[in-house]
C-alpha cells in the first residue's frame, strides 16, 4: 500500500530531516542531508560504488519538475531506498537553499580514520587545521576531486565535512573522497609512519609555492582561516610554501589559496610524469 504524502512540518521524519542541520545529531547518528538534483544524484551514485548509503530520499512533485530528478526518484525506489512525497511547504522547512528544488536524501556517508588511509591509496591529500568555514572545507573538496587528489584531513576540530553548507560547496565530492577528522598529534605520526612528505603553507614559507619540486606520497596542510599555522605546527612540516602576494592584500580566502597551491602542485607531478596530463 503506497505511503501517504507528508503534509505536516510536524512529522516525525521532517523532524529528523531539520535535527540533521545539527552537529550533534549529524554525530551522533552518522547520518547527513544532501539537497537538490545534483547533490542527491551524487549521493545515489555514491551509494552505488558502496561509498555511502542513501537511507531515504524526499521530495515535492510540485517542485521537482526535471526529467532527472523524477528519474532520481524512481531509480530510489527501484532499489529499494524508501521514498517519501512531501508536500513542497513542508520540505521548504527543511531546505536550506533559496528556491529549493523538491528534492532530499538522508544519507549516510562512509567514516574514514587514519588507518583506513595509505600512501599507495591515497598518496596526495590535503589537511586543514580547525576550518571554522563550511563553505572553505566545501570547495577545498571539490578542487582535491579536480586534481585527481586523494582526500582530506580536518585537525583539531571546527566545522564537520558534512554540515549542509559544506555538502553544498563540495557539489557531491564529500560522497566519493576519504575524510578524516583527527587531531594535529596523530595525524603527524601517521604522516611520518606512511612516509609522508607535510608541505605546510605559510606566509613565512621560504620557497614560493610554483618553485617547490612536489614528491609523492604528500600532505598539503593549510592553517585556520584566522590564525594559519602555529610556530610549532609550522615546525613540524618538511617544507614550507608561501604564496606571493603582490598587492595591498595580505592573505588569500582559505578555499582560494588551497585551489592554487592544489593546481601547482598537480602541474609539478605532472610535469615530471608523475600524473597523467589533464584532458584539454
Amino acid at each position: 500500500m503506497p505511503l501517504l504524502p507528508i503534509i505536516s512540518p510536524s512529522n516525525p521524519r521532517i523532524k529528523q530531516l531539520r535535527a540533521l542541520s545539527r552537529r550533534k545529531e549529524r554525530d551522533a547518528t552518522g547520518l547527513c542531508v544532501a539537497e537538490g538534483i545534483f547533490h542527491v544524484g551524487e549521493a545515489l551514485a555514491a551509494a552505488a560504488a558502496n561509498r555511502a548509503a542513501v537511507e531515504a530520499l524526499f521530495y515535492a512533485p510540485d517542485r521537482l519538475i526535471s526529467d532527472f530528478g523524477r528519474g532520481l526518484v524512481r531509480q530510489a525506489s527501484a532499489t529499494g531506498i524508501p521514498t517519501f512525497e512531501t508536500a513542497a511547504d513542508v520540505l521548504a522547512t527543511v531546505a536550506e537553499k533559496d528556491n529549493p528544488q523538491g528534492i532530499l536524501a538522508v544519507v549516510r556517508p562512509r567514516r574514514y580514520a587514519l588507518a583506513d588511509l595509505t600512501s599507495a591509496a591515497q598518496p596526495w591529500l590535503a589537511a586543514v587545521v580547525a576550518p571554522q568555514d563550511p563553505g572553505n572545507v566545501g570547495a577545498i573538496l571539490r578542487t582535491l576531486d579536480a586534481v585527481g587528489a586523494s582526500g582530506l584531513l580536518l585537525l583539531d576540530g571546527g566545522v564537520d565535512a558534512y554540515h549542509p553548507g559544506a555538502v553544498r560547496a563540495s557539489m557531491g565530492t564529500v560522497f566519493r573522497l576519504p575524510v578524516v577528522a583527527t587531531d594535529f598529534a596523530a595525524f603527524i605520526a601517521w604522516a611520518r609512519a606512511g612516509g609522508y612528505r607535510v608541505y605546510g603553507t605559510s606566509a613565512r614559507g621560504q620557497t614560493a609555492y610554483r618553485a617547490t619540486e612536489y614528491t609523492m606520497p604528500l600532505v598539503l596542510l593549510l592553517g585556520s582561516e584566522r590564525e594559519g599555522l602555529s610556530v610549532e605546527q609550522a615546525a613540524q612540516c618538511d617544507a614550507l610554501i608561501r604564496l606571493p602576494m603582490h598587492g595591498r592584500a595580505s592573505s588569500l580566502n582559505l578555499a582560494v589559496a588551497a585551489g592554487v597551491m592544489l593546481y601547482a602542485i598537480h602541474d609539478d607531478l605532472a610535469a615530471r610524469g608523475l600524473l597523467p596530463l589533464p584532458p584539454l
